[in-house]
């Protein structure tokens, strides 16, 4: 009796996987955290229909623009097939531009691009289709309108999708396991991304690595699970849904052979090219016929132009903000001051951009004497002395722990923004005795400006590990923009207010 080979359980055996782990939620949630593909394509062609109904009714029964005389009237039932066609043909123009292939932080804007592109391309199809048939009555303008109404229902269906698509993850569902193989630069520039950017929907549950400095440490929350020859083990010991690769080719052949088991346990692998250990945006990818040409520049700089924008928008938004500003600190000066002896104001020496140090302005907190006990302290509840927040911290007074909630303790922050030792967004000034125990990567967050908030007060402030904070921060300098920043500013907000992770 011969043996039929068993194929690879591929995208079902994932699929059962993640659904699996979904655990108790409801079905609609199972279902938008992993929708068929023919959702979507369905939910564009209601809009598309629903968008030439309204804007019949808005040529025909509105008016707007332009009145609609007698004999100009029409039903809307002649207009039917140029419907039909319409919708047609948008559904075969986004079949061929992808726009229903999920791909991983796709643009929003790119897919508007082709939303736009479709509807121009299905708009002048049916102006020549009437053009040919000559009908007797037929508006231009309700086309328009047609026109106009699709794009803004089907981009504004990408922005709910997205919106559900984010809550969802940030509740576990929808979430691809990531197992990450070698974790030298590459790595860990595939895990600070993964971290970095939550809403591409990858939990990095651990990584591999033949060097034991590596491979058994772990790395913030993200477990070191020992040798490469561990892969199949941990795999099915950790759920994983997604390997990737990022080994120098030189292991060209344990990079097929490991690739070949990932695909027998039915486990989607990628493999990360050597070349891109270099940050995404020091490489250009441009097509010559075919054959990729890779283009290098140097990483991001805060130098130039962009500095100096980042510095204005730092000064502008406090002056828009002072009159608020100023009462906030006269109101917390008054509490502090009403509470008890001492200081308003608490200084200390931080390290600032290329290691100059300075002294950080915070409202106090804390007792008077509260620095004779850190040490002790650290020591004595086995915290990270790198990174030391102490829950219940037994040296905090009354007022000082409504403000460390609040973050009101470093509105003095501002003083320092102003005098240029820091910037509203950056990497989080550490301590000079921190700085001493870092480790060579560690040094990276200390190549630019430190800020008030950052990636990783976002991700969860005090509850973020000191190596997933450096990750975090890392991933920032590498990828700085004037967006960047003003997204993260954004999200300040509603964290301080939920005081996540605030102690």
């Amino acid at each position: 009796m011969v043996e039929q080979p068993v194929k690879a359980p591929g995208r079902t055996r994932r699929r059962t996987r993640r659904i699996s782990q979904m655990g108790d939620a409801s079905a609609w949630n199972r279902f938008m955290a992993d929708p068929p593909r023919w959702l979507m394509p369905a939910v564009d062609l209601l809009l598309a229909f629903a968008a030439f109904g309204l804007a019949y009714y808005i040529r025909y029964d509105l008016q707007i623009l332009r009145p609609v005389f007698e004999r100009n009237a029409a039903p809307f039932e002649p207009y039917l097939p140029y419907m039909l066609i319409y919708t047609g043909w948008l559904f075969v123009n986004y079949r061929g531009a992808r726009l229903y292939r999920y791909v991983r932080g796709r643009p929003w804007l790119e897919e508007v691009y082709i939303i736009v592109n479709g509807v121009t391309n299905a708009t002048v199809l049916i102006m020549a289709v009437s053009f040919i048939l000559q009908p007797v009555v037929f508006s231009r303008l309700m086309l328009v309108y047609a026109a106009a109404i699709t794009v803004l229902l089907l981009a504004s269906a990408r922005v709910v999708q997205r919106m559900v698509r984010t809550h969802l993850r940030s509740k576990g569902l929808g979430v691809q396991r990531v197992l990450i193989v070698g974790v030298g630069d590459t790595g860990q520039a595939v895990l600070r991304t993964m971290i970095a950017r939550k809403e591409l929907g990858y939990q990095p549950v651990g990584y591999l690595d033949d060097n034991p400095n590596r491979g058994s440490v772990d790395l913030g929350r993200v477990r070191g699970l020992g040798r490469l020859e561990n892969l199949t083990d941990a795999i099915y010991k950790h759920g994983v849904d997604l390997v990737v690769i990022t080994l120098r080719w030189k292991y060209h052949d344990r990079i097929v052979q490991m690739a070949s088991e990932c695909r027998h346990q039915g486990v989607e692998v990628r493999v990360v090219p050597e070349v891109f250990q270099l940050n995404t945006r020091q490489v250009q990818v441009e097509n010559l016929d075919g054959i990729p040409l890779l283009g290098f520049s140097e990483a991001t700089q805060f130098q130039g132009p962009g500095r100096l924008f980042k510095r204005a928008i730092d000064i502008g938004l406090i002056l828009i903000f002072s009159p608020l500003l100023l009462l906030v600190f006269g109101l917390v000066s008054l509490a502090i001051r009403l509470e008890g002896p001492g200081p308003i104001f608490y200084r200390q020496r931080r390290v600032g951009e290329n290691g100059r140090e300075f002294d950080m302005v915070k409202f106090r907190s804390m007792v008077t004497d509260a620095d004779k006990y850190r040490q002790m302290l650290v020591e004595t509840l086995e915290l990270d002395p790198r990174h030391p927040k102490i829950p219940d911290d037994p040296r905090i007074t009354r007022v000082g722990r409504f403000i460390r909630r609040t973050s009101l303790d470093e509105l003095p922050n501002l003083i320092n923004v102003l005098r240029g030792q820091m910037s509203l967004v950056g990497p989080r000034p550490p301590t000079p005795d921190e700085v001493l125990l870092y480790d060579d990567w560690h040094q990276q967050r200390l190549k630019i400006m430190p800020g008030i908030t950052g990636l990783w007060q976002i991700s969860g402030r005090s509850d973020v590990p000191f190596d997933e904070m450096c990750l975090l921060d890392v991933y920032y300098i590498e990828n700085w923009s004037i967006k960047l920043d003003l997204q993260i500013l954004m999200m300040t907000l509603p964290r301080v207010l939920l005081r996540h992770g605030a102690y």
